[in-house]
């Protein structure tokens, strides 16, 4: 059984005029931060007031770069280059590096968002791409991708510290894929359910797929979506239930099994 995790939450996805998510509620109880950096959510405000929020509560910040799509939240697959990936991605990072160093901490993990997450997930190309940007930025900071995905593949074969990650509020596939949100059955919106699912996966390294299969899976963080109606509730949830079944909750870099 895991004795420690790490959980994080996508946040600044506000932007503009436009609020979105809790991230007031949701950041004390995370330890990892996956800050939008400007294209598919957020701006240079938001991400400027949302790094001085996990100061404040010593979450690790990190770099959530997503496609250019606001108008899609970044859930939309684009037909985009590898080499448009690695250049999208070392620019987002290096934004959040910036407002990082501006606070005098850094930056210590990147997770790409929605569309560009999943793409690099199956796509080698895409996820290399991903992965040296990552190393190029700092190659110090985690790798957060789908576990069993070409993404933590990519990482591993350039050298980067990995991070597996699993998701409290989704739904799998047979092949360990995300189920994708345009199924009824993608969400799991009962934070009482996705806790026990959760315990699972670290008691006994499996999960149950939509279809009913028992599945192989590892964690080494998990995620809860911060823009989602319950976000605050099932961090809370998940939050309390992990202390409480003697799981310890500590940021992914300090996690040492």
């Amino acid at each position: 059984m895991k004795r420690a995790i790490d959980l994080n939450c996508d946040l600044g996805e506000s932007y503009g005029i436009y609020s979105l998510g809790e991230d007031d509620g949701v950041m004390p109880l995370i330890t990892s931060a996956n800050i939008a950096c400007g294209f598919h959510a957020g701006d240079y405000n938001v991400l400027a007031r949302t790094v001085r929020k996990a100061v404040r509560h010593n979450t690790a910040i990190g770099a959530h770069p997503g496609l250019p799509d606001l108008q899609g939240f970044g859930r939309r697959q684009m037909d985009v280059s590898a080499n448009d990936v690695y250049n999208m991605t070392l620019y987002q990072i290096g934004a959040v590096q910036a407002f990082a160093h501006s606070e005098n901490v850094r930056a210590e993990h990147v997770k790409p968002h929605g569309a560009l997450y999943n793409m690099a997930a199956k796509d080698r190309a895409i996820a290399d791409a991903v992965a040296e940007a990552v190393k190029t930025a700092d190659s110090s900071l985690i790798l957060f991708g789908l576990y069993g995905s070409e993404l933590t593949a990519a990482g591993q074969s350039i050298g980067l510290s990995v991070a597996n990650e699993v998701f409290a509020d989704r739904t799998y596939r047979a092949d360990g894929s995300l189920t994708p949100r345009s199924h009824a059955d993608a969400l799991i919106e009962d934070p009482e359910k996705a806790a026990e699912r959760i315990m699972r996966m670290l008691t006994e390294s499996k999960t149950v797929t939509a279809d009913g299969a028992d599945i192989a899976i590892e964690a080494d963080t998990i995620c809860i979506h911060g823009d989602g109606p319950n976000a605050l509730l099932f961090a809370q949830k998940l939050h309390d239930t992990l202390l409480a079944r003697g799981v310890e909750i500590k940021k992914a870099g300090d996690i040492h099994d």
